[in-house]
Formats: C-alpha cells, structure tokens, sequence
C-alpha cells in the first residue's frame, strides 16, 4: 500500500476525541496528535437521534483540539463509534445494472428488520463478491440521516472539513490492512475504547461482523468473544477459520490475548501499531498514548490510500 501527501483523521468517542495528523510514505509517520475530553453530557451515542447533546462544547473542544496540533490540514477524515449506526452483510440473488438500482435494492431488502424508518437512513455498500450464478455478497453500512448531519454540520462549525466517516472498527482494520490481507481465512478481534469487534473473512472476504459496546469484566468480554465464533461456525459450516488476530490497549494486549486464545481454540497474533506507524522528528509518544490514537489513524489512512 503506497501513501503520499498528509492526512488529518479524527476519532470521536462518547467522552472525547482523538486527533492525528499522517504524513505518507511506506509506512504511514504519526507526525503529531492529541486526545481530548469532552465536558460531561456533551455527547450520547444513540442509532436513532442526534449524538452531541451540547453543540456549543462539541465544536468549542474540537476547534480547540485542532489548533492545539497546530496544522493547517482541515480536510478530516472521521470515526464515528460502530454504535452510531448498523453494519450489514446482505446477500443478493442478482446483479444489479448501477448503483442506484442497488441501493433501492438494498433498502427494500432492509426495510422490515431495522428498527428505523430506511428513508431516514444514510446508506452506503461495497461489493465483498460476485459469484458465477450472479449473486452478490455486500458489506451494507447504514447510519441515520439526523445522527450524520449533525456531525457534518458541527464539524464545519469547527472549522474542519469532513470527507470520509466511517465506523472506527473499519478503520482499525484498516490500520492493520497491509498484515490482515494476508490471511484467507482469518479473525480480526478488538478491544478498544470498550467495544469488542469481531471480523472474520474467508477466501479474503468478510463473512461475519460483530460489535458488542461496553462489554466490561473480563468474564463477559470471553463470553462475547466465544459466542461471535460460535455463531460464525454455526452460520457457516465448514468455513473453519485458521488465523487469528488481536489487539487491543496497551495495558490489556497480553491479558485479551490470552482471552481469544481461549474463547477461538487458537493462538492468537497479537498485532503491534509500533510496527505498522512510525513517529516523525522530534515526536514522542508512549505505548499508551500511540494506543489511544489508532481509530484517528485509521481514518487518516482512507486519505492516504
């Protein structure tokens, strides 16, 4: 994966945000980042309504964060937290003739199983596969129309410029992505800002997707954990997973490791952001602190790519 120019990527929480700032290159250099807190009450996850309970404090904090990394970049790419929205695998019997064709497609197919009217939703999908007999498989993202808008819009309150939102767990695979393709048939498990994330691919396609928001002590995150693999090999029989890996903070890889080793029947690979990120002149940044920058990272790289 070739990278040129700068990126600027920004993670946002349900307590605060991450700031990043990426310059390109073969291996991606952190030339500068911050975190920040929000003020109590500033901000409430939600699927269905406005996040940010607070605008005012919400664009005071992220105006002062950006001038705090003292960039000039305003063009950001963003994380938004996996539960501000829903994520879909979708398979279709047919082709359809052009984009639109699929999302109308799409939304008819979705209607009757999300818990929100589809014409208030903002959707988007990536094609995973296309077989000889014409079906489909799709990666289906779908946020609603009220939660985005309000974050594009403070965004530009702010003074930034928002091109590409994502979910965070798409954009730490992204951040691993030159590791991850590698593997046919492999997991990809997170534990990050309090959410569990389980990806699993076979044949280099994704085939499960799960997300479980603050799943807490650790005998419910194994339970998380065991349950989204025996899920998978119930939907998919004979589509055994044969790599595994893992990461999460700094203070909690070696203990989660352990954890997957348990709940997947395999030895996980503990994947190590000092080896996919290198930090620029005169930065320094600890395990920890690098850490907590990853979803702004990741989002910086889809400017990257």
């Amino acid at each position: 994966m070739i990278f040129s120019n700068n990126a600027l990527g920004l993670e946002l929480t349900g307590d605060g945000l991450r700031l990043a700032l990426v310059a390109g290159g073969k291996t991606p250099r952190l030339d500068a980042g911050l975190t920040a807190q929000f003020a109590p009450g500033t901000l409430q996850l939600s699927r269905r309504e406005p996040n940010v309970t607070n605008p005012q404090a919400f664009v005071a904090q992220v105006r002062e964060a950006h001038l705090r990394l003292l960039t000039k970049e305003k063009t950001v790419s963003v994380s938004l937290p996996d539960a501000t929205g829903r994520v879909v695998l979708l398979d279709l019997e047919a082709r359809f003739r052009n984009r639109e064709e699929g999302l109308d497609i799409i939304r008819w197919k979705l209607k009757k199983s999300l818990p929100f009217d589809i014409s208030q939703v903002h959707l988007d999908y990536q094609t995973l596969a296309e077989k000889e007999n014409g079906a489909v498989s799709l990666l289906v993202s779908l946020i609603s129309r009220p939660v985005i808008t309000q974050y594009e819009e403070l965004l530009l309150a702010a003074g930034l410029e928002p091109k590409f939102l994502d979910f965070t767990s798409f954009n730490l695979y992204r951040l691993f992505e030159p590791r991850l393709e590698m593997s046919e048939n492999g997991a990809f498990v997170t534990f990050y800002g309090g959410a569990m994330t389980v990806l699993i691919f076979y044949g280099g396609v994704l085939s499960f997707y799960r997300t479980k928001e603050t799943v807490g002590e650790a005998q419910n995150l194994y339970r998380e954990v065991n349950s989204s693999f025996l899920v998978y090999n119930d939907r998919h029989p004979g589509q055994a997973v044969t790599e595994v890996f893992c990461m999460a903070g700094a203070g909690e890889a070696e203990a989660f490791r352990a954890l997957v080793a348990e709940a997947s029947g395999l030895e996980p690979v503990l994947l190590d952001l000092d080896r996919m990120v290198t930090l620029g002149s005169g930065l320094t940044m600890d395990r920890a602190a690098l850490h907590s920058l990853a979803g702004a990272l990741g989002a910086a790289l889809r400017s990257l790519a």
